[in-house]
């Protein structure tokens, strides 16, 4: 199982270099930082620092999305950040939610996604796509170039679009329920579109937060901070219940229901721990869909979600405990899951 690290990419940018190059020292392969505009610093500058700053560590946003820059501006990102690294960068991507809904604009659509997928995958690897219906290619991008895309989802019918379309597929919840539900949706996609299920990543990610031991004082300290994980992924649930309805054969209940209380959500506080809009959210989804407790308990999460083909584990460390909670996973976690 690999492992990534997601970041905000807050000021100072040098404190998200560190933390990314300490990870990688740590054991961690992947480094992930958001993309909204509006929120937090410019991600691909701070990739291009973070991969001058690092050997082995492939980058990339978790996750951008079709309409906050022009795609052949992202494939030209990303080519150039292999050109310079060697092909050490990864597109996550989605129909939106902060970088979108901050500015006013509304998510993106399947369709819209669907061909952002292709169009960005095609320049950022030197072959020709067409880009509002003009045929467009970028000559100085080598043919070497790859740029594997991989799209984050919780709904059918996008889940439906990573298994047919994606290199990979992006879960933002560490539920293992949930993850063999949607793993199986990906992978069924896969086998119909005529490809190798196997052959789509799967990444879930979560908070995880490693305490000392499991008193109820450790778990409730863990919980707040991490509470707010529920209210992010909650604006994706509603969209699933306003289009589908709570609990139905497309969503499952268990992805739905702890949203009855919802009552609206201020992006100033988005990712961020103390969130007074995640109020709603109850323990017991932030037990599930997150990962509490001592390093024993992740490796027992951890081993369960590879056993559903999870591929990669990417630890969002926005909490209060970022250098303990890396350190445990690259001295008692990384190691063992790579056994």
């Amino acid at each position: 199982m690999d492992f990534g690290l997601v970041l905000q990419t807050d000021p100072p940018a040098s404190r998200t270099v560190d933390l990314m190059r300490r990870a990688e020292e740590q054991g961690f392969r992947y480094g992930w930082t958001f993309d909204s505009a509006v929120l937090w610093q410019e991600p691909y500058v701070v990739h291009s620092r973070i991969l001058d700053h690092t050997e082995r560590l492939t980058v990339g946003p978790m996750v951008t999305n079709p309409s906050t820059r022009a795609w052949e501006v992202t494939a030209s990102t990303f080519a150039t950040l292999n050109e310079m690294y060697g092909n050490r960068t990864v597109c996550g991507i989605g129909r939106g939610d902060s970088a979108m809904r901050v500015a006013g604009r509304k998510p993106n659509t399947l369709a819209t996604l669907s061909e952002a997928v292709s169009v960005i995958r095609e320049l950022a690897e030197g072959r020709e796509a067409v880009v509002d219906g003009t045929p467009v290619r970028l000559p100085w991008v080598e043919e070497t170039s790859r740029l594997p895309v991989w799209v984050a989802a919780y709904g059918p019918k996008a889940l439906a679009l990573a298994g047919r379309e994606a290199d990979g597929f992006i879960l933002q919840l560490a539920d293992p329920y949930l993850t063999e539900w949607m793993v199986k949706a990906v992978r069924e996609a896969a086998a119909e579109a005529g490809r190798d299920p196997d052959a789509v990543t799967i990444c879930v990610g979560a908070p995880a937060y490693v305490t000392a031991d499991d008193s109820p004082e450790a778990l409730a300290h863990a919980r707040e901070q991490c509470r707010w994980f529920g209210g992010m992924v909650g604006n994706h649930v509603a969209d699933l219940v306003a289009r589908y309805g709570e609990g139905t054969d497309a969503v499952p209940a268990a992805l739905t229901s702890y949203i009855k209380a919802r009552q609206g959500y201020d992006y100033a506080h988005h990712g961020r721990a103390g969130n007074p809009d995640t109020a709603f959210v109850p323990d017991e989804i932030v037990d599930r869909f997150c990962l509490l407790g001592t390093a024993e308990r992740h490796r027992e999460r951890l081993r369960e979600l590879r056993e559903l083909g999870v591929d990669q584990f990417a630890l969002y460390a926005m909490h209060d405990a970022v250098e303990p909670t890396m350190e445990s996973y690259g001295a008692e976690i990384i190691p063992a899951l790579d056994a």
